[in-house]
């Protein structure tokens, strides 16, 4: 039987939906870790539909949480590899939460922390149809190997503005990941903007959360 994702789902605080943000958790977390951010947006959002499906996988370092691949760092290409194998999954997903609300694959916005940045960018990039933004928290950009931007830019079928947002005390990826993101995303002709929060480590404060609403607003905005 194929898998299929799921995960809980915020309803617009006012009227159908015309929009559709679809959360994307991290390593060795669940759904459950970023919906509340939703509930936290529908002041910058009230007519979006929120989804934060499970990642597909059980995580090998997490019993209760899951994964969108594994990590187990021995390998320097697992990121590329692992955010190809569960791409179709993820776009299996979007399509059909797309379709329950009657939207356009325009009306979509993608939002990632950590490993769910990594999936954020690179399934929203390869979009028929580019999404309204992609915001991506205490992530990277999964570079092919080699990190061959010549390579990644023949894969691109969209450019929607990005937002990187990144703690200056992140260890678990430096915040070095978000330059290097920034400077990979403006050389594949992608508008991004970015945003480092002062004294964070690996998780999202207030600031970035604004920083996040925001951007969404405006950008769904601008796509009307």
């Amino acid at each position: 039987m194929a898998v299929e994702l799921d995960g809980p789902r915020l309803n617009p605080r006012s009227g159908a939906a015309r929009q559709l943000v679809v959360f994307l958790h991290g390593y060795g977390a669940d759904g459950n870790d970023l919906i509340d951010i939703g509930r936290a947006w529908q002041q910058y959002l009230p007519q979006a539909a929120f989804a934060s499906p499970h990642a597909p996988e059980p995580c090998g370092q997490a019993p209760v949480g899951r994964q969108w691949f594994p990590l187990t760092f021995r390998d320097p290409n697992e990121r590329w590899v692992g955010v190809n194998r569960a791409a179709p999954l993820l776009n299996r997903f979007l399509d059909a939460e797309l379709e329950r609300h009657t939207l356009p694959p325009s009306a979509l916005a993608l939002v990632g922390f950590s490993q769910g940045t990594m999936m954020a960018l690179h399934v929203g990039l390869r979009r028929t149809t580019a999404p309204a933004a992609i915001v991506g928290y205490s992530g990277l950009l999964v570079l092919p190997p080699e990190g061959r931007l010549e390579a990644f830019a023949t894969e691109i079928t969209s450019r929607p503005p990005v937002l990187l947002v990144h703690g200056d005390r992140d260890e678990l990826i430096p915040p070095q990941a978000l330059f290097q993101g920034a400077q990979g995303l403006a050389a594949l002709g992608v508008s991004v903007e970015w945003h480092v929060c002062a004294g964070i480590g690996h998780g999202i404060d207030a600031e970035g959360l604004r920083h996040g609403g925001e951007f969404l607003a405006r950008r769904f905005a601008a796509a009307r």
